[in-house]
């Protein structure tokens, strides 16, 4: 039994502070890197939250200047950035500070390339290999989630849109790791179930696809397997009757996806993307109640690799069904709903959906190839 009260340092893919309160470090960690002015990045709901106006008071506290921004959308897009980069240009910043899930950290992150690169965003597009033009050093990058779900914290690549057509594109490079991260699972404590239930779903598809994705990484493998265990033994808990145990296993097991997913990720979210760019829906949500019907998509031709998963989980039956089956009885235990019509999908946008996911970046590493006709026929059997 971990005893999760205790700040432990883990050097695993950069520097994480993990246990209850290590977001209280914060000030003496700044001043011990001579650090006096940040950019604080969040999203406007966590902006009026107590437990961020509390962070924000313990920095003034200790005499360091204090910068927020969090003009950005739930999905973010390009202009979310530039105006982030203004606010740095114009208030003489020397750090920047991610505090939130993934939209806040994609932004921050997006922020910190962009304050050495001032070219058009998407030439860092790295899906057109602009990763090669990121040359310059970026800002001292500090990242501290609040919600278990992307992972973006231990990342090295921002998720953006484009304002107009919504593509996504990814921004990388590993420049773009933070330092250091502060994992405070008392900062998730107070989530809405909603929102527990639909990050918590997205991190178990980041562990579930990165495990499957077609390129052989075994060590990210073996952690995506130890993710969906832990997910397994928190996620109903976290979501209904939340306590530091569950909330730190969730929190561990959405850095453990992110970790992972650089083997790949695959058709689920060139599913969920375009559902996020075009409808605004919430991308864990957007995973969550597609995870069922994508993952059987891929069961045929990869029984071995659902056996592990299955028994990952400790079903009964180790097979694809079960694990499939496991899924749409998670969603419901979580309150998720089965059906994209029930979080706005009509039929008038699956045709638009499905040109948008055949030129998603993600289905590329599934574990067998998907086309156009495959996402609209996955979509009108969650529809």
């Amino acid at each position: 039994m971990i005893d999760y009260t205790v700040i432990r340092q883990f050097n695993f893919p950069t520097t994480i502070r993990f246990g209850a309160g290590a977001s209280r470090e914060l000030p003496a960690y700044l001043a011990q890197q001579q650090l006096k002015a940040p950019l604080l990045v969040t999203d406007p709901t966590i902006a009026q939250l107590p437990f961020f106006k509390s962070i924000v008071e313990d920095l003034k506290k200790h005499q360091i200047s204090v910068e927020l921004f969090s003009e950005i959308h739930k999905n973010p897009v390009k202009s979310d950035v530039y105006k982030g980069t203004s606010a740095w240009d114009a208030t003489k910043r020397d750090s920047i500070i991610g505090i939130g899930g993934g939209a806040a950290l994609d932004v921050a992150r997006a922020i910190a390339l962009r304050v050495n690169h001032r070219e058009d965003l998407f030439k860092y597009d790295d899906l057109i290999g602009g990763d090669i033009y990121v040359t310059q050093d970026v800002p001292h990058f500090i990242t501290i989630p609040t919600t278990s779900g992307t992972g973006s914290e231990v990342g090295r690549s921002a998720i953006i849109s484009d304002d107009e057509t919504h593509q996504k594109k990814i921004l990388f490079s590993p420049k773009l790791m933070a330092r250091i991260v502060f994992a405070d699972p008392l900062l998730t404590m107070d989530l809405p179930a909603f929102v527990t239930a639909a990050t918590g779903m997205d991190a178990l598809t980041h562990n579930m696809e990165a495990y499957l994705a077609k390129n052989p990484h075994p060590i990210c493998e073996g952690i995506a397997l130890e993710g969906i265990s832990l997910i397994r033994d928190s996620l109903k808990k976290a979501t209904l009757k939340p306590d530091l145990e569950s909330r730190s296993k969730m929190l561990m097991a959405s850095m453990m996806g992110a970790i992972a997913f650089q083997k790949g990720l695959g058709v689920v979210h060139s599913l969920a993307h375009p559902l996020s760019s075009l409808l605004d829906t919430h991308h864990g949500l957007a995973n969550a109640v597609n995870i069922p019907y994508g993952m059987r998509f891929n069961i045929a031709g990869f029984e071995e690799p659902f056996r592990r998963i299955a028994r990952a989980l400790e079903l009964e039956s180790e097979n694809g069904e079960a694990v499939v089956e496991y899924l749409f009885d998670l969603n419901s235990a979580i309150n998720i709903p089965h059906k994209l019509r029930e979080i706005g999908v009509k039929m008038e946008h699956i045709d638009t959906l499905a040109g948008l996911a055949e030129a998603d970046f993600a289905h590329p590493n599934n574990p067998k190839p998907v086309n156009r006709a495959n996402f609209k026929q996955l979509y009108l059997e969650a529809l």
